[in-house]
């Protein structure tokens, strides 16, 4: 058969859910066009019943990940880059696409994103010396503070950023021990349903991350009341009141809520979204005569 008469394999894109590949328990899909209007693929519309399916990935995957040393996990975030590098062209063509750019702008979006799973890679072991250590206390006491991972955590990804915005939001939840369940740039989702493919092939343990295109006021509610879900990231809630509904709705049961903010994802990142979703443990050790028996409070 000559190329002239041969028809193209388009593409079929899956939701990610506990290392998984499946299509909307809805079987509902809408179309995702580029910047012009232009049919680019069919994504599943994700339903509240998805969305629990993966609630219930990321608190199974949560218990070893968040068990894993620092180290392995920033192992295992620089593998996804690597990977990421070696479909670099891919995922240059699907930013071009999604956000409208030349091919030379989405090279350097991608190149970015690479290097910012690198970047969140080299902090997993050492964000716990930046916000843990010796606190002095009166008394005979060893008091140390240490930071935990705070659990589950909803990322609403930006709208406008589908690839470096999407990474800059998933890769410092998970870096530190969290679980994500992430709902994609509604109009821009195939950046996010490719890198489920990505993570799926790398040494993620499944259910870490879980992704999910559709409609971020059809899910968003439902995850931000859901009682297993502990923190709620609303950086693309910025459809009409959809951020200050969200926090209503995740006041039912106290989550942490990091709210919208104005960014830009090509700066240089700070601590601060890692130190977003991080609890403080603080132990007391009697030190001296008291400490004998290695009783600790």
């Amino acid at each position: 058969m000559s190329d002239a008469t041969r028809l193209s394999v388009f593409k079929t894109y899956k939701l990610y859910v506990g290392g998984k590949f499946p299509r909307s328990e809805s079987g509902r899909v809408y179309e995702v066009s580029d910047s012009k209007g232009k049919w680019l693929a069919n994504a599943p519309l994700s339903s509240r019943k998805d969305a629990r399916d993966a609630v219930v990935a990321a608190r199974k995957a949560f218990g070893g990940w968040a068990g894993a040393t620092a180290y392995n996990r920033g192992q295992i975030l620089y593998r996804v880059a690597e990977m990421l590098e070696g479909r670099r062209d891919q995922f240059v063509r699907e930013v071009a696409d999604a956000e409208g750019l030349s091919k030379s702008k989405a090279a350097a979006v991608v190149d970015a994103a690479i290097d910012r799973w690198v970047w969140y890679a080299g902090w997993t072991d050492k964000i716990a010396q930046i916000v843990g250590g010796a606190n002095p206390v009166a008394g005979p006491y060893f008091n140390l503070s240490t930071p935990e991972p705070t659990g589950v955590v909803t990322v609403v990804a930006p709208q406008d950023s589908s690839f470096l915005g999407l990474v800059s939001v998933i890769a410092p939840v998970i870096a530190t021990g969290n679980t994500a369940v992430v709902i994609a740039s509604e109009k821009a989702p195939l950046p996010a349903l490719s890198l489920g493919e990505v993570l799926a092939t790398s040494d993620l343990p499944g259910g870490v991350v879980n992704i999910l295109s559709g409609k971020a006021s059809e899910m968003g509610p439902h995850l931000a009341a859901h009682q297993d879900v502990n923190a709620i990231d609303l950086t693309g809630a910025t459809e009409g009141d959809l951020a200050r509904d969200l926090e209503i709705a995740a006041a039912d049961n106290l989550k942490r809520v990091l709210r919208p903010r104005t960014e830009d994802f090509a700066e240089s990142p700070g601590t601060d979204r890692m130190t977003a979703f991080l609890e403080t443990k603080t132990v007391w050790h009697p030190t001296g005569s008291l400490g004998a028996s290695g009783s600790s409070y």
